[in-house]
């Protein structure tokens, strides 16, 4: 009974499960009053579809439409998780000064941040589930490569501390996306 039990189809069934719930805690996160309750526990939950999905010998989801299933909740947890952390990990640099005044100030430098990091966290987790990892160089030369003239700009002036939040918020962002994109690639599709 217990071998009919713990099948591929199952533990694929049940990292779906898991990765549903992260992104309902990542939305979640969204709010401001939620992020530090919501983040740590999406957090948890992909790192738990990570160990089923990594824990037997062999994971898997049968069919076109779990397959997508599959596809659309990780890169949705990739983008919509990525913001909220992000923002959490900004709270806790910022410990010593009022967190909306320093975000002010980096958004003032960085304008279009929240848009430019999901495209990123999207593009991130495209490139490594299409098994192309050499894209995340690609999509992390044109995110420098774009906003270094505001980089330079801000740090000519007065310092904001822009440089320091845009490596931050880019190895964070990337970081959860990684994460979500490597459920993913642990779970086969058959």
């Amino acid at each position: 009974m217990t071998a009919d039990i713990l099948t591929a189809q199952n533990w694929g069934a049940l990292t779906l499960v898991l990765l549903a719930f992260a992104l309902a805690c990542s939305l979640a996160a969204w709010a401001s009053a939620g992020r530090r309750i919501w983040v740590p526990a999406a957090l948890v939950l992909v790192a738990a579809a990570a160990a089923v999905a990594a824990a037997p010998e062999r994971v898997a989801v049968e069919g076109n439409a779990a397959a997508t299933l599959l596809m659309a909740l990780g890169g949705a947890v990739a983008v919509a998780g990525g913001g909220p952390a992000t923002a959490l990990v900004f709270d806790l640099v910022d410990r010593r000064e009022p967190p909306t005044e320093s975000l002010d100030r980096a958004g003032h430098v960085l304008r279009g941040g929240a848009w430019i990091g999901a495209l990123e966290r999207l593009a991130t987790f495209a490139t490594l589930v299409a098994g192309w990892p050499e894209g995340l160089a690609v999509v992390l030369a044109l995110k420098g490569l774009g906003r270094y003239p505001e980089l330079r700009a801000a740090e000519d002036g007065v310092r904001t501390g822009a440089a320091e939040r845009f490596i931050i918020g880019t190895f964070t962002s990337v970081l959860w996306a990684c994460a979500a994109a490597g459920v993913v690639a642990l779970v086969s599709t058959t």
